[in-house]
């Protein structure tokens, strides 16, 4: 049975070693009773001997998991025997076919058409000298030889169609557990740059507020009431992004949002709080602002708020900031430019800003630029989005528009 993705398949090598063998066993044992009686042509009858290799065949089977060729082998010779006896054929040829899928399906395939060659040369050679000593195969022609090449071949023929199935089975569960790990490595990373981006920038807002506070507290302490009051509306902020990140996380689906969806039309909430900062921002968008891809949305408003956030922590007190936003006909540049001392070398706790932004500007395959600025203090950094669009007519592609040679760094 075939269920949805997550769900097993049922294969037989699910049931207990014990069931196969069980059935051959008594479909042998009862067949070739049933098939004695009704048989007219001369052969021997069934005796005790006959009876045990009836049993054998089967018995030998309950070994074919752990020693497929071993089991094959004898199972083919017990076969053989029987066959050379001149017992009647029934339903005989149950254990080998088993032993033979078994085998196959384990990757002893040529040990499979080998044992099965060599059983049919002794039963084709020993049965046109019969009967002599033990064996009383009288009625052995070569008919008898081309039905019994035939059923070899049916059979070796059905157990390479399941172990080529059973070979594209596991490749098939292999490839999709590959792509669920890496579906779920590329969540983890998208989850780890999204709780970045909301702690970062509101932490950062927060330090800075708090030395503020503390600074104005004993010679100004009415002043000190509108830090307090940023640092209260940050930490709300970054509380109610953290429930809704955790909440995904979960699979909680309690209510809709109460509020916008991270995108350029909160960026007004982003360069109000780095204002508030004491950091001087100044924004210009050109072209014909629209509605953008959820994922470019995205990626423009986190870059921006990685943008001030390292502003507001690395850039110094009383800088002035820029942010200019440009919609192109296929493509969003983004540029914010500050006036402080740059970033420094090494930034506290790896730096992980600007790695993110480059993540995901290469999953939109844009560019990104940042480096400090060469001719002055301050640091620049540049990203370009594509837009793509499904329209009838194409549409021009405008000059690319790149950024001015600065040293590209990576803190």
């Amino acid at each position: 049975m075939t269920g949805e993705r997550g769900t097993t398949r049922w294969r037989p090598s699910d049931l207990p070693v014990f069931v196969v063998p069980l059935v051959a066993g008594f479909f042998q044992l009862m067949g070739s009773s049933g098939a004695e009686r009704g048989m007219e042509y001369r052969h021997t009858p069934l005796d005790v001997l006959a009876y045990a290799l009836l049993v054998a065949g089967p018995v030998a089977l309950l070994f074919r998991r752990r020693l497929p060729t071993v089991t094959l082998a004898v199972v083919m010779t017990i076969t053989v025997l029987y066959l050379l006896r001149g017992y009647v054929f029934g339903p005989v040829f149950l254990s080998p076919v088993v032993a033979t899928v078994s085998a196959v399906a384990a990757g002893h395939r040529r040990s499979a058409w080998l044992i099965a060659a060599a059983g049919l040369a002794v039963l084709g050679g020993l049965g046109a000298l019969t009967p002599f000593g033990p064996f009383r195969l009288a009625y052995w022609t070569f008919g008898h030889t081309l039905i019994v090449t035939t059923w070899l071949l049916l059979i070796l023929t059905g157990a390479e169609v399941l172990r080529i199935r059973r070979e594209r089975a596991v490749e098939m569960r292999r490839t999709r557990a590959e792509e669920e790990r890496r579906q779920a490595s590329e969540e983890r990373l998208r989850i780890a740059r999204e709780l970045h981006d909301v702690l970062a920038h509101n932490i950062s807002m927060i330090n800075v507020q708090a030395g503020v506070a503390l600074h104005l507290l004993d010679e100004r302490p009415e002043q000190a009431r509108t830090a307090l009051s940023a640092i209260k509306d940050a930490s709300k902020d970054a509380l109610t992004e953290v429930r809704s990140v955790l909440g995904v996380l979960r699979q909680v689906n309690e209510s809709a949002p109460r509020s916008p969806a991270a995108g350029l039309a909160r960026l007004e909430e982003v360069v109000s709080r780095a204002r508030v900062a004491g950091i001087t921002v100044r924004t210009e968008t050109t072209g014909d602002p629209r509605a953008l891809p959820t994922g470019v949305d995205l990626a423009a408003f986190r870059i921006i708020q990685e943008s001030l956030t390292n502003v507001t922590r690395h850039a110094g007190p009383g800088v002035t900031a820029s942010v200019r936003i440009e919609y192109g006909d296929d493509e969003l540049l983004i540029e914010v430019v500050d006036d402080g001392r740059g970033l420094p070398g090494d930034l506290p706790g790896g730096g992980n800003g600007i790695p993110g932004m480059r993540e995901r500007v290469a999953a939109l395959d844009g560019e990104i630029s940042t480096g400090p600025i060469t001719d002055s203090d301050g640091f620049r950094v540049w990203a370009r989005l594509p837009v793509r669009h499904v329209t009838v007519y194409d549409v021009a592609m405008p000059d690319e528009v790149g950024p001015p040679a600065t040293d590209d760094t990576n803190p």
